[in-house]
């Protein structure tokens, strides 16, 4: 029987946001609860975020946003990966985001949003129980 595929996620802070120690700690978490990550680094551009996405054949990209950018770059970033053909590929995102904002997200194609004080064990759940397995 062959090993499950582990998942691999896409930790990317876009936009000039300087702040990144819950994006670390999360892509640490992400790692101890089995997944692989990459984790980008500050100041990324959408299409450096999705072309990072498809070469390292990604079933999750996370973002996080402390700075107001969320209503541009991660529709941004949804909209990229569909024009590269990874309409599979997961968004999610986290940070400082309104609530009001997050309708307007969901709508764009982010999966779910995880604000301040979220359950690291309840986004891990989010992530398992919705990528495909292949």
């Amino acid at each position: 029987m062959a090993a499950e595929k582990k998942i691999k996620i896409i930790v990317a802070k876009p936009g000039l946001d300087g702040h990144d120690r819950g994006a670390k700690l999360l892509s640490r978490i992400f790692a101890e609860s089995g997944m692989e990550v990459v984790y980008t680094g500050l100041r990324q551009t959408p299409e450096m975020i999705v072309e990072t996405a498809l070469q390292e054949d990604a079933d999750v990209v996370g973002l996080s946003s402390l700075s107001g950018v969320h209503n541009y770059f991660f529709p941004k970033v949804v909209e990229l990966l569909k024009t590269k053909g990874l309409e599979d590929v997961i968004v999610v995102g986290g940070g400082i985001i309104p609530l009001e904002d997050y309708d307007g997200l969901k709508k764009a194609g982010v999966k779910a949003l995880f604000g301040p004080g979220t359950p690291t064990t309840e986004i891990v759940d989010f992530i398992k129980n919705n990528v495909r397995k292949n």
